[in-house]
C-alpha cells in the first residue's frame, strides 16, 4: 500500500538522520538523507562544498535533490536542517508527503550536537554555540510554518520520538 512519506525537518542535531533510518526499519520503507543524496551525487563532502563553493551553492544542490526524490512514494527522508530556507522545496516534499518537525530546546540541541560524531559546517567556528542559537532563532517561524506535526524530542528516548510519529502517520 502506498502512503504519504515521512519527512523530517529540524535543526542540526535534532536526530533526523537517526530517527529516520529507525522508521525505514520498522516501515520497510526506503530511507533518504539529502545530505548523503548530495555527497553521493556529487562525489563531495558537505563539509567541502561548503568551504569550497558556499552555502548558496549547497542550496542549489539540496533543491535539485528535493526535484530528484519528492515524487516517490514510500520514503522516510531527512532532511538538512537549512530545506526550510527555500519554501519550493517544502511545497515539494508536501506533495507525497506529511512532514515532521523534529523539536527540540536550545539546551538538547547543543548537547546532541557536543555529542554527535558529525560535524557541521556551519557550526565549525569558535563561537558555535552562539551561531547555533543565531540560526534557530532566525529558522524557528520557517520549521513552524513548513510542519504538518511538531514532534518534541526533549526529554525523550529514539524510540519514544519513532512510536510517536508511527501513531500519527498510521492514521493519515
Amino acid at each position: 500500500m502506498i502512503q504519504k512519506n515521512i519527512v523530517l525537518i529540524g535543526f542540526m542535531g535534532t536526530g533526523k538522520t537517526t530517527v529516520g533510518k529507525i522508521l525505514s526499519k520498522k516501515l520497510k520503507w526506503t530511507f533518504v538523507d539529502t545530505d548523503y543524496y548530495i555527497e553521493k551525487k556529487t562525489r563531495v563532502s558537505i563539509k567541502r562544498i561548503f568551504e569550497t563553493y558556499g552555502e548558496q551553492y549547497f542550496r542549489s544542490l539540496e533543491k535539485e535533490a528535493i526535484d530528484d526524490i519528492f515524487s516517490s512514494t514510500n520514503l522516510v527522508i531527512s532532511t538538512g536542517g537549512g530545506v526550510i530556507l527555500n519554501y519550493e522545496n517544502v511545497e515539494k516534499l508536501k506533495v507525497n508527503g506529511k512532514i515532521y518537525l523534529l523539536h527540540g530546546n536550545f539546551e538538547t540541541i547543543i548537547y546532541n550536537l557536543e555529542n554527535s560524531r558529525k560535524k557541521r559546517p556551519l557550526l565549525l567556528k569558535d563561537n558555535w554555540k552562539n551561531k547555533a542559537r543565531e540560526l534557530i532563532k532566525k529558522r524557528k517561524d520557517l520549521y513552524n510554518l513548513s510542519a504538518d506535526y511538531i514532534i518534541s524530542i526533549d526529554n525523550k528516548s529514539l524510540d519514544d520520538i519513532v512510536e510517536e510519529i508511527l501513531s500519527i502517520h498510521s492514521n493519515i
